[in-house]
């Protein structure tokens, strides 16, 4: 004997009630929990729409069912149309997943300066499909996510202190050991340079026309790098034509 229609809507309308309920208090503990674990906004939000759309899921093929239809045929329906979408939509797919292996791994935030294959710049967007870069001359470029899992990539800003390098060519009739030692002083005197780890200088090779040097500071502020690397180029050339005038 088959149900009224009153208890079929009764039941019906206290499955909707129950997933809506459920969704709230799921979407509730994941914030809830994100936040303590200091997890990406983009990230909870992706839980919160996978956690809605699983319950909405279920309810939908629990409503069905009480109706009376038979999902049986439903589900192999959507099965063999979910295949086809699959192959079509797998570089998306391959896209979302390595986005979410950004955020759970946490390897680069919006504000962090990145590299990957040539291309470099500031991160403005994490998207669930790419990710949205902006170049120092303001050019705006959009990497699809599975670029991240396939190509190695650099992140500037990951650490509080970053290294500024500068090539330097020593000329010969200069003495060496002076030299050295005047250049690490300059670049120490520079009120951006910290005092740990000390400035140094590696000698590369003998050139044509003189030593081929590099002298490596530290800075707490990456995003200026290049502003620090002219700046600390301009204290080279100072000390020396200087040097060579005298």
């Amino acid at each position: 004997m088959t149900d009224p229609l009153y208890f079929t809507l009764i039941k019906i309308a206290i499955i909707l009630i129950s997933s809506f309920i459920i969704v709230k208090w799921a979407m509730f503990i994941v914030r809830k929990t994100g936040k303590k674990l200091n997890l990406e906004p983009t990230l909870i939000q992706v839980f919160d729409e996978i956690i809605k759309y699983s319950v909405i899921a279920v309810a939908i093929t629990v409503v069905v069912k009480e109706v009376g239809w038979d999902i049986s045929a439903i589900i192999v329906s959507l099965g063999i149309v979910g295949i086809a979408v699959g192959f079509a939509a797998r570089d998306t797919l391959s896209n979302f997943i390595s986005g979410m292996f950004i955020l759970i791994d946490k390897s680069f935030k919006i504000g962090d300066i990145i590299e990957i294959s040539g291309k470099s710049g500031t991160v403005m967007k994490l998207g669930f499909r790419v990710t949205t870069i902006k170049t120092t001359d303001n050019k705006i470029i959009n990497i699809p996510n599975s670029n991240f899992s396939k190509n190695i990539y650099l992140n500037y800003t990951s650490e509080e202190t970053r290294r500024v390098e500068l090539d330097v060519n020593i000329p010969y009739e200069m003495e060496l050991d002076e030299t050295v030692t005047s250049l690490v002083n300059a670049a120490s005197n520079c009120k951006w340079v910290l005092k740990e780890p000390k400035p140094n200088i590696l000698i590369k090779e003998m050139g044509d026309t003189g030593i081929r040097a590099s002298l490596n500071v530290w800075v707490s502020d990456p995003w200026k790098v290049a502003a620090y690397r002219s700046q600390l180029a301009m204290e080279v050339k100072k000390f020396l034509v200087g040097e060579r005038l005298q």
